[in-house]
């Protein structure tokens, strides 16, 4: 924002540097002796013209070349608006009825908003996508802007008014002072103070506009850093890690729980109390004794006795358990043809998960294939 602070310093002080001298050499040079016939007033020199005062770089456009740009409304027209961007180069952009105006949205879950081109005032921050004319002017297609720069233009219009509003009577009180000094040209000292007010009312307004400038940076800085958090956090939404897996064994063809089952979930309902943003899987699985549909029903079975068992004795909300399934035999962790191995199969794995991104002070990172970090038991 240094190039606007800058910009508008050069053409505010160019400005007031043509008057003062204009104003003094009316008062020190306007009078001519005559002779008998006493003092006569010089003709004024004429005020610098608006061209004068905002002269700048004007960029121009080839006719029919596409471009994109994205830069400051510095002034607007009825049909029309001056881009700065951000080589503090120029853009007039022209507004037609076919011109679009949409929000930028950050948010993917929802469409953006339509903007009128009366939603186009000074200070907003914009990309604009058109093509040149004969003029050298970009013809707007589509115009985008996000909300929080609509809002922060808008509060800085409401500052900036008020200044324009106070260097426009600043104007008009140097104005007032040189025909003063048309008809009273004695009064030197009484022009020269006035100069003096004026010049500190103008340096007051000049130091009011760049600090609204300033805190348009400051506010730019941090919607930006919140944009790139929310983009994060969007992104890792789906980034969970193991907090503590348990495994529950079963008798042959029973889904009813054992006693040190029961202890073990009582502790799973306890720490998941103490957990952010979990959620608590279920698998069921079966040793190889019955046939396949057996089986996948019985697994199914222990994996609902689970969820039923926590549901009604801790309270804990169906939302945060994954739906439960029962694999049947599959993915044994133990050779079927063993006793053991088949006591081992019959089971039901119940895991803790939480969300990284969602953890207090734990940016999010992408998770690695298998990633399963917590502590692991076996009832």
């Amino acid at each position: 924002m240094n190039w606007k602070r800058e910009s508008g310093r050069r053409s505010f002080t160019r400005w007031g540097t043509q008057w003062s001298s204009r104003l003094l050499g009316l008062v020190l040079g306007g009078m001519v002796v005559t002779g008998t016939t006493g003092l006569t007033m010089a003709q004024v020199t004429a005020p610098p013209s608006q061209a004068e005062i905002e002269s700048v770089r004007v960029e121009r456009i080839p006719a029919g070349v596409k471009k994109k740009v994205a830069g400051v409304i510095l002034r607007r027209e009825v049909d029309s608006f001056v881009l700065r961007d951000k080589t503090a180069g120029e853009i007039r952009v022209l507004l037609t009825a076919k011109t679009r105006v949409e929000e930028k949205k950050g948010n993917i879950f929802r469409e953006g908003r339509k903007y009128g081109t009366t939603s186009l005032i000074r200070g907003l921050n914009l990309e604009v996508e058109g093509r040149g004319n004969d003029e050298g002017a970009l013809v707007a297609e589509k115009i985008r802007f996000t909300d929080n720069a609509y809002v922060t233009a808008q509060s800085v219009e409401t500052r900036v008014v008020p200044v324009e509003q106070r260097v426009e009577e600043t104007s008009t009180r140097l104005s007032q002072a040189e025909a003063n000094a048309q008809r009273l040209s004695g009064q030197l000292a009484e022009l020269d103070t006035l100069s003096k007010s004026a010049r500190t009312e103008a340096g007051t307004a000049q130091k009011t506009a760049n600090d609204a400038l300033t805190r348009v940076e400051t506010t730019n800085r941090r919607i930006d850093a919140t944009n790139q958090r929310i983009d994060q956090l969007v992104s890792s939404l789906d980034d969970y890690e193991a907090k503590r897996v348990i495994t529950i064994q079963f008798r042959v063809g029973s889904a009813q729980l054992l006693p040190e089952a029961t202890q073990a979930l009582d502790e799973i309902a306890a720490q998941a109390q103490n957990e952010r943003a979990y959620v608590i899987e279920i698998a069921g699985f079966a040793s190889a004794e019955g046939g396949v549909a057996l089986n996948r029903r019985l697994s199914q079975q222990r994996a609902d006795a689970v969820v039923r068992y926590l549901a009604e004795t801790h309270g804990v909300p169906l939302r945060r358990m994954v739906t439960p399934f029962g694999y049947g035999a599959a993915q044994p962790v133990a050779d079927n043809t063993s006793r053991e191995g088949r006591e081992q199969n019959r089971r039901v794995e119940v895991r803790i998960l939480v969300n990284r991104a969602l953890q207090p002070g734990n940016p999010a990172k992408p998770a690695k294939p298998g990633d399963s970090k917590g502590g692991s038991s076996s009832y």
